[in-house]
């Protein structure tokens, strides 16, 4: 590999160590102060919601965007959905989902080609 393939590959490590250490000591530094619990920001109990929704967002818009992958993604996003309605579980929904998905995709690939 070339040096600038190694440089990158540090640079990504170190700025995913940092994106994670960063906050975690900033917080740690925090509840050890005399207010505890108390101390912690209000911003910070939103983020998560926020960033699951980020994700979601990102993951349901297809990459090619046609009729077969809008079709596997709503299959996808319905199985995913009445799976968890049932189990109110997260490793079922999701495999269900990822399971309807790729059926619809490879049914379609088969129907549709290219």
């Amino acid at each position: 590999m070339s040096s600038a393939l190694w440089i990158a590959v540090f640079a990504s490590a170190f700025g995913t160590l940092l994106i994670r250490v960063v906050p975690f000591l900033w917080m740690q530094r925090r509840l050890n102060s005399a207010a505890g619990l108390n101390a912690m920001p209000q911003w910070l109990t939103v983020l998560g919601p926020l960033m699951i929704a980020a994700v979601l967002g990102v993951s349901i818009m297809p990459v090619n965007p046609g009729p077969a992958s809008w079709l596997a993604t709503v299959a996808g996003l319905l199985a995913t959905l009445l799976v968890w309605r049932r189990v109110h579980s997260l490793g079922w929904p999701v495999a269900a989902g990822v399971a309807i998905f790729g059926v619809v995709v490879l049914a379609c690939g088969v129907i549709l080609p290219g």
